[in-house]
């Protein structure tokens, strides 16, 4: 349970603090957007290196592949809350990709136990929608200009929109899949 992959999905999580208190610390505005975006940068970086150290080292556990997802979620949900909060992103938005984990979690679950977990894999369309949120997020949190040319602000709104229709888009194809298995378990 304690391997290298696990201890780095436990540190994602462990991360969610830290980034929200930086913005409750007296420090000025630039510099604490600049911290909190760069660990959201590298702890959602840990999130393809513990999954590529767990199968390189043959790290993998039913465990691990359970916390993974969850340390996403929480990563993502709460760095979004925070961006509401600051003005910085729209509350339709967050609820859009927030609701849409929260169903399409449930709905993961509810096929595991009927044995149709295979419907509910995950899609390249999902993976799209994580990586449009992953580009958004440090984007909306450093919300200043980049190399003196990236309007992150800008940008980081474009793309927030864009994966929230990418979320609500891959929860449609989700629900599509597992439509069949759902008629066929809900009598």
């Amino acid at each position: 349970m304690w391997t290298i992959p696990t201890l780095m999905t436990l540190a994602r999580i462990a991360a969610i603090p830290l980034i929200v208190g930086l913005f409750y610390l007296p420090i000025e505005t630039a510099e604490r957007n600049l911290w909190a975006t760069v660990m959201f940068v590298v702890f959602a970086l840990t999130d393809w290196l513990d999954g590529y150290l767990a199968r390189k080292l043959n790290q993998s556990s039913a465990f691990g592949a359970f916390l993974d997802p969850v340390a996403d979620k929480f990563l993502v949900c709460a760095s979004l809350l925070i961006l509401v909060h600051l003005g910085r992103a729209d509350v339709l938005v967050a609820l859009i990709i927030i609701g849409r984990e929260i169903a399409i979690s449930a709905l993961r679950e509810w096929m595991a136990q009927i044995g149709a977990s295979r419907s509910v894999a995950v899609h390249v369309l999902g993976k799209l929608k994580t990586m449009v949120q992953m580009v958004a997020i440090p984007f909306l949190l450093f919300d200043g200009q980049l190399f003196g040319l990236i309007d992150t602000a800008l940008w980081g709104t474009v793309l927030i929109w864009i994966a929230g229709v990418l979320t609500v888009w891959s929860m449609v194809y989700y629900l599509q899949k597992a439509w069949p298995d759902i008629l066929d378990h809900a009598k």
